[in-house]
């Protein structure tokens, strides 16, 4: 049984579907590359506002005392 094409003709074909691989995985990289920094953007953000947020919540005692303490006097 004979190959569909002699082997002499079948390297341009194969170069070619090792070309297309190739560029799907770069494309497959960019994308999950995208992503990740798109996460790691929101997570900065996330975590700098947990930290106001508690920081908020650790100065609101202080915040009420002054308050009562002002309308007492």
């Amino acid at each position: 049984m004979a190959p569909a094409l002699p082997l002499d003709e079948a390297g341009p074909y194969v170069a070619a579907a090792y070309l297309v691989f190739l560029a799907l995985v770069l494309i497959y990289v960019a994308i999950m590359a995208a992503k990740l920094g798109r996460i790691e953007r929101d997570l900065t953000e996330l975590t700098e506002l947990a930290q106001r947020r508690e920081a908020d919540e650790r100065d609101a005692p202080e915040r009420e005392h002054e308050a009562v303490g002002a309308s007492g006097e």
